[in-house]
C-alpha cells in the first residue's frame, strides 16, 4: 500500500477548505474528558526498513500449515487451493472491483456472480441461490429471520450438534427480538428424533447441520417430513465438499441451504475473510437477503448482467428490507466459484471421496490404541469426535511438540464433553497419519 505523507501546510490547506481554523474547532460538542489530552506512548519510530524487519520477525512467531500437519477441522478446513485461483482472483479487475451498482461497468463483476449463484444451485439442488453471504454462520442466522418472517412464529429450534459459533450468531441476531430458542436433544450423535417431535409445535424452523458438529450424518430422510408437517421451515446447514457425495438439501425437500464456503477454495488465512452461500426454495426468492445477479437483454436482444431483487434496507424502504446485509464476500465467493468449475463435478466427488477414506483411515487406527474410542458410533463423512482417557486439550498441547495440529478440543466451545474432533482432507498423506498415529500413541502411553 502506498505511503502518502501529510505536511503541515496540507493539513492547513484542507482546514481552509471546509472552513475551519483549527483541529480542536472539530471536535466541539466532545465533552473534555472524552478528548486525547497528551500524546499517545508510542516507541520511538522506525525507518522503513527496520520496520519491515521488526514485521517480519512478529510473523515468524505465527505457525502454519507448512510447518505443522494439520488434522484441525470443525468449520475451517485445510484443502488443497489449485494455483489457478489466487492467480485469477488477484487481477485488478477482480481484487479492486467495488460493489457492481452501475451494470455497464460491472459486466464483468456481475457474470462472476451470477456464475457463483448458479453453480451454489447445482451443488445444494436449490432453486435460488443469493450472491453470498459475510460467512456461515451469518448466513444461518439471516435464514432464521426469513424463517421468522415467513411462518410468524416465535420459536427457534436449533440441533444441540450445530456448530456452537452458528448458534452464538444466531442467538446474537435475534437477541433483541420476542424470540425463543430452543435446543433439540441428539441422540448419540444424531438429532433425537422424539425430542424433535415434542418440540415442533409452533416452531418457526428447525437449523439442522448435516455433516453436524461431530462430523456425522443425520437421518435426512426422516426430518423434513416431520418439520413441515408441524409448519415449521428447515434449514439445513451443509459443508459444501460433502454434497458431492451426500444427498443435497434440495433433494430432502429442506426449505434453506446455507453454509461456510471456505473448503471452496479459499485459504484457511487465520480465520478468514470467508464467504457464506445461501440457497432456497424458489417460492422465497423475494425475501433472500443481500443481492442477486440477473442475466437480462437489452433492446437489441444482447445478453446482459444486473443486479436485481435487491431487498436491504440500502435500495428500498427500512421498513420492507429483509435484511441489513450491507455486502456479499465477493472475492472470496469468486474463489469458491473458480475452484468448482476448477475441480468439476468429478474432481468434487474425488475430492470428497479422499476426505472419507482418509478419515476413515485414521479413525480406525487412533481407535485401536488403548484408551481412544469414538465418542459417537456413527456415520460421519470427514470429521470424528474421539473420547481419550486423559484432557483433549493436554494431548492437543503435548503434540504440538512433534508439529502436529492434533484436531479440536470440544471444552474450547464450553462443550459438556471433553473430545478432540479429529479432521482429514485430501491433503493429509499415509505417511502423515501413521505419524500422527504412532505420536499419539507415545504420549498417551
Amino acid at each position: 500500500m502506498s505511503f502518502i505523507p501529510q505536511s503541515d501546510n496540507d493539513g492547513r490547506t484542507l482546514l481552509d477548505a471546509i472552513g475551519v481554523k483549527d483541529f480542536d474547532e472539530l471536535l466541539e460538542g466532545v465533552p473534555e474528558s472524552l478528548r486525547l489530552t497528551q500524546p499517545l506512548r508510542l516507541p520511538p519510530a522506525l525507518s522503513e526498513l527496520e520496520a519491515v524487519r521488526h514485521l517480519g520477525e512478529l510473523a515468524t512467531r505465527n505457525q502454519s500449515c507448512d510447518e505443522y500437519i494439520n488434522f484441525m477441522g470443525a468449520g475451517a478446513y485445510d484443502h488443497y487451493i489449485p494455483a489457478i485461483i489466487p492467480h485469477l482472483i488477484s487481477r485488478p479487475e477482480f481484487l479492486t472491483a467495488y460493489t457492481p451498482y452501475q451494470a455497464e461497468v460491472s459486466q464483468g463483476t456481475l457474470q462472476a456472480i451470477y456464475e457463483f449463484q448458479s453453480l451454489i444451485c447445482r451443488l445444494t439442488g436449490m432453486e435460488v441461490a443469493n450472491a453470498s453471504m459475510y460467512d456461515g454462520a451469518s448466513a444461518a442466522a439471516e435464514a432464521v429471520l426469513l424463517a421468522l418472517s415467513v411462518t410468524r412464529r416465535r420459536t427457534v429450534l436449533l440441533s444441540r450438534l450445530l456448530h456452537p459459533h452458528f448458534r452464538d450468531v444466531i442467538k446474537a441476531y435475534i437477541d433483541n427480538r420476542d424470540v425463543e430458542i430452543v435446543t433439540v436433544a441428539d441422540d448419540n450423535g444424531v438429532i433425537a428424533i422424539d425430542d424433535l417431535k415434542e418440540k415442533l409445535a409452533d416452531a418457526a424452523c428447525l437449523v439442522m447441520a448435516n455433516p453436524n458438529f461431530y462430523g456425522i450424518i443425520e437421518p435426512v430422510d426422516q426430518i423434513p417430513e416431520l418439520v413441515h408437517r408441524a409448519g415449521a421451515m428447515l434449514i439445513a446447514v451443509v459443508n459444501p465438499i460433502s454434497l458431492a457425495l451426500l444427498k443435497p438439501p434440495g433433494e430432502y425437500d429442506a426449505d434453506i441451504c446455507v453454509g461456510e464456503g471456505q473448503p471452496l477454495g479459499n485459504a484457511l488465512a487465520f480465520g478468514g475473510p470467508y464467504f457464506g452461500f445461501f440457497a432456497a426454495r424458489k417460492n422465497l426468492v423475494r425475501r433472500l437477503p443481500g443481492r442477486l445477479a440477473a442475466m437480462a437483454q437489452d433492446a437489441t436482444e444482447k445478453r446482459g448482467f444486473c443486479l436485481t431483487l435487491q431487498t436491504r434496507e440500502q435500495h428500498i424502504r427500512r421498513d420492507k428490507a429483509t435484511s441489513n446485509i450491507c455486502t456479499n464476500q465477493a472475492l472470496c465467493a469468486l474463489a469458491g466459484a473458480i475452484y468448482l468449475v476448477t475441480m468439476g463435478r468429478e474432481g468434487i466427488k474425488e475430492v470428497a471421496e479422499l476426505c472419507v477414506n482418509k478419515a476413515h483411515y485414521l479413525q480406525e487406527k487412533l481407535c485401536a490404541l488403548n484408551g481412544i474410542s469414538l465418542a459417537c458410533d456413527r456415520n460421519f463423512f470427514h470429521e470424528f469426535a474421539l473420547e481419550l482417557r486423559g484432557s483433549a486439550r493436554r494431548l492437543f498441547d503435548r503434540l504440538l511438540e512433534k508439529k502436529i495440529y492434533a484436531g479440536v478440543p470440544t471444552s474450547r466451545f464450553n462443550w459438556e464433553n471433553d473430545h478432540l474432533l479429529v479432521c482429514a482432507t485430501e491433503k493429509r498423506t499415509v505417511v502423515e497419519m501413521d505419524y500422527f498415529c504412532q505420536s499419539v500413541k507415545e504420549v498417551i502411553t
